[in-house]
């Protein structure tokens, strides 16, 4: 299996390196399931352990929370730190009902988005070996509709390893160019995509491709798949369209939103799933007890009552992220359109690995995937606008200092 996106060797972390290291069937790793002995884990974009860096790696939000979020999240440092919290987030599932014009019913709140990804995994995908029988089930058969978790290549490299996690049957295909989403007839012609699988991811808009898919070319996909299909929303409120009715319509589709990359809450973790209540209800029987915390929620509800102070900087970010797209294009970079708070650019000359390492050293961190087809580029995540300043002095100097300086604009 492949990961979107390792860090160079000297960042990966000591648990990464363990894991490695128990893939050896002696001593204690004789205990461990060989399914999670030779599981390749998510890697996450690298957290920074010295003062001073840019980050612009992990798609953060630049901007903090609302002020009267601070507010709500500090007074509820109390004696409610003894107690559990809500434990179906009711009043959260309340307030996101009544924005996107639904029923309680109809939403799920989870640790982040994550969660829920594994959460529909673990609830609509049959482990490889079983299919379905209506509680019987066949054994043996190594990959079926019913065993498969299908995803488009590339995509959140998350959802391969909830596949190989489930022991569920991976099934990939890949974007058309420049990330485009093929159609229904063109995945007719190419009878690589499965229509019955089980359960189907589309991260819409695309990452780490950052292109945005209008809303009718994913309804016929998903009017088209005979099983669950979630469109996995994290980065939509800087795209120029979403898809949140298509979970209000159809009665295999989840819409999936976060507060961590818009809403500035990774901190505290808090995502949801919007879809028809039969499905909600079923996820809610496998969901951790209390899997939300009551800080994350009040952070969470509390974001609710200023979406005017996000959306404001939802236009800063795509304003930024605009004007550092034709910076970097004018600099040599092939820059690639975007509906997210991120960019994918391919630079010049040399590698997209040295240019990781030199903007490194200047105390940038951008993010850099391994994986064959992607290895020539650049996530840049959106940041401030004076942080996009320091990225593009920080590009000139490079260009400088390789000889291919170009005459762009001061900053």
């Amino acid at each position: 299996m492949t990961n979107w996106g390792p860090e160079p060797s000297r960042f990966i972390s000591f648990e990464a390196t363990m894991l490695k290291a128990n893939k050896t069937r002696s001593g204690p790793a004789r205990w461990i399931r060989p399914l999670v002995r030779d599981l390749n884990a998510y890697v996450p974009g690298e957290q920074p352990k010295v003062r001073g860096l840019i980050k612009l790696n992990t798609n953060e939000n630049p901007y903090p929370p609302a002020p009267s979020v601070l507010k709500a999240v500090r007074a509820a440092v109390d004696g409610r730190l003894r107690l559990y919290p809500n434990p179906t987030a009711e009043g959260l599932r309340e307030g996101l009902a009544r924005l996107h014009g639904c029923g309680a019913e109809n939403v799920i709140v989870g640790n982040g988005s994550d969660e829920l990804l594994a959460m529909a995994v673990r609830c609509f995908v049959e482990p490889a070996g079983r299919v379905d029988g209506d509680g019987g089930g066949r054994h043996g058969e190594a990959r079926s509709s019913g065993t498969t978790v299908q995803y488009f290549l590339p995509s959140y490299s998350l959802y391969p390893v909830l596949a190989d996690t489930h022991g569920a049957a991976k099934h990939a295909v890949g974007l058309g160019a420049d990330f485009a989403l093929p159609t229904v007839a063109e995945l007719k012609r190419g009878k690589a995509w499965d229509f019955g699988a089980a359960l189907t991811f589309v991260t819409t808009p695309n990452a780490p491709g950052g292109r945005g898919y209008a809303t009718a070319e994913l309804e016929t996909l998903c009017a088209a798949m005979r099983g669950v299909v979630v469109l996995d929303e994290a980065y939509v409120d800087f795209a120029k369209e979403h898809a949140m009715e298509l979970a209000l319509r159809h009665p295999n589709v989840l819409v999936g939103r976060t507060f961590s990359k818009a809403y500035s809450l990774c901190f505290q973790r808090v995502g949801y799933f919007v879809g028809p209540p039969v499905l909600i209800a079923a996820m809610q029987k496998i969901r951790d007890s209390y899997n939300v915390n009551g800080l994350g929620q009040v952070a969470a509800e509390a974001t609710l009552k200023n979406l005017p102070y996000y959306r404001e900087h939802f236009r800063k970010v795509i304003a930024t992220r605009e004007r550092l797209a034709a910076e970097l294009t004018e600099a040599g970079f092939q820059v690639l359109p975007s509906q997210t708070n991120f960019l994918l650019v391919t630079p010049p000359a040399p590698a997209a690995r040295e240019w990781l390492e030199k903007l490194r050293e200047r105390k940038i961190l951008v993010r850099w995937f391994s994986a064959a087809g992607l290895d020539h580029h650049l996530r840049v995540s959106i940041g401030s606008d004076g942080e996009a300043d320091a990225l593009i002095r920080a590009v000139r100097s490079i260009l400088a200092e390789t000889g291919r300086g170009r005459k762009g604009r001061a900053t």
